[in-house]
């Protein structure tokens, strides 16, 4: 689920309010918060928070019926465990952390976010400081987004199998293709399930 920064402060304030008052604000109550110049901007960011499954709201009547979804209980916390290159292969590190994300991000099994460094994989949707949502496994099929480890570094691209050797594939036409071949020690980390951004609000 992709907010923007304003889409996600709207959120913010929601889920904080209704952690300190266990009851939705008021549109009248966001409007003053943000300043906003009408009711209806307010009413804006509602329906398309409510589109985009971060929110729900209730009859049409009941200003205060707004309940948060998107990153609240049906959220999963699972450990951030290194940085990614979306380039060219970059050592991986540990990272002791956790994050909270939407349980409908997660694939079957054993699920790890990493964070992305770099611009290999923009045409993917995929920025440098996203956090990609990776289920573990070591097999991939073609064309699918993997991190995959190279001589011991990690990378995140598209993989496509090419009889002796094996295409790590940029989705940014600036960023060429990785080839490994038997000489290199490749292993798959996982495949990507999942992505969301984070933003400082």
């Amino acid at each position: 689920m992709y907010l923007t920064p304003k889409q996600r402060e709207v959120y913010e304030f929601i889920k904080r309010y209704i952690d300190t008052h266990d009851i939705a604000p008021s549109y009248e109550e966001i409007q003053h918060h943000f300043g906003f110049r009408s009711v209806s901007t307010v009413f804006d960011h509602i329906k398309t928070l409510a589109r985009k499954g971060a929110i729900e709201r209730g009859g049409a009547n009941s200003k205060r019926a707004l309940q948060v979804v998107g990153f609240g209980k049906r959220s999963v916390t699972i450990p951030l465990v290194a940085t990614v290159a979306a380039g060219s292969p970059l050592e991986v590190y540990e990272i002791e952390e956790s994050v909270d994300v939407p349980e409908e991000l997660l694939g079957g099994g054993e699920n790890v976010a990493l964070k992305v460094r770099g611009s290999s994989m923009i045409d993917s949707g995929i920025f440098d400081g996203d956090v990609i949502v990776v289920r573990r496994q070591n097999t991939a099929e073609t064309g699918q987004i993997v991190v995959a480890l190279v001589d011991g570094g990690a990378t995140v691209k598209r993989v496509y199998y090419q009889g002796d050797r094996i295409e790590l594939r940029a989705s940014n036409p600036e960023v060429p293709s990785i080839f490994v071949t038997g000489e290199q020690n490749l292993e798959i980390y996982g495949i990507l399930v999942g992505m969301f951004r984070k933003f400082n609000v």
